[in-house]
Order: structure tokens, then sequence, then C-alpha cells
């Protein structure tokens, strides 16, 4: 083995990275401390209504603000005249839940010795629902409604 010099290694240093942070790493609250004190530059802007469900928190739809404007119009005009019915809301011009529905609504479950809420949990609504419709204030649902006859195992609109 004359001939061969000394050994030496032939190796390059080897620098192993983690990826290139992505765009949601960059924008978290330690990164930009970092960048801070780094002395980097960092541009903010504030979004509007960035992060938020428009349509859930949006006051009124497009087809109910046309509603009540059409509904409006026609009480300014004289076309629509107030009914007579108790059922019928004025302030709203919507209708109401008929006292016969209330009434029968509150039997059917104080014969089933059920409070509000054990009657909203197995129609699977909030108890405010079933308060609501109890006194009145509800707009009627024919779903609800619905739930709540097989619920309670009566019929409550209509002839029994």
């Amino acid at each position: 083995m004359a001939g061969i010099g000394p050994i030496r290694q032939d190796w390059e240093p080897v620098v192993v990275r983690k990826k290139a942070p992505t765009a949601a790493a960059k924008k978290d609250e330690k990164a930009v401390n970092a960048a801070r004190r780094s002395g980097a530059e960092i541009e903010t802007m504030k979004k509007y209504n960035a992060g938020t469900n428009k349509a859930a928190s949006s006051g009124t739809s497009l087809n109910t603000k046309r509603l009540d404007d059409d509904t409006e119009n026609l009480a300014l005009e004289g076309l629509v005249t107030p009914m007579m019915n108790s059922d019928f809301c004025f302030a709203c011009g919507y209708e109401r839940v008929p006292s016969d529905l209330k009434k029968n609504l509150m039997q059917a479950r104080l014969d089933k010795k059920m409070t509000q809420a054990q009657l909203a949990q197995m129609i699977n609504e909030k108890p405010q629902v079933i308060q609501e419709y109890e006194s009145g204030k509800a707009i009627p649902n024919q779903q609800i409604i619905g739930k709540l006859e097989r619920a309670l195992g009566t019929k409550l609109r209509g002839k029994k």
C-alpha cells in the first residue's frame, strides 16, 4: 500500500433544513415576534369581516328584506287590510300560533308529564322553541309541529 498518502476525509458537511414555513406558520404570534426581534419588516393589515360567516351574521337576508319591503309598501298603499284574526301579528305581518294549537300542545305535554326542556330534547329543538309555541309567539313551522305531534303521540292541529 505504498503510494497512498495520508487518509483524509473527503466529505462535505451536509446541512439538513426544515421546509420553509407555510403562510399560516408565518402569521402565528411566535413567528411574528421572532421577525420583530431580528428587525425584519412586518406588514399588518386588517381585513374587513375576515373569518366570519357572512350568511349567518347578516341581520336579514336579501329575500327577507324584500319581503318586508313589499309588505310595508302594500300596507302603505292600502292594498293590505288588517285581518281580524287574533292569530295574526300586525306588528310583524306574520301568522302566529293558533290558540287551539297552543292549548293542545300544552295539554298533551302535561298529559305525558314532560317539561318543555324534555319535549324539546325529544324533537331535537331548543327549549325556547317549545316555550314560544306554548306562549303563541312563534311563527308556525309545519315541520316542528309534525315533530311535536309524533313525540306526543297526538294530533295538535285540526280535528282530533
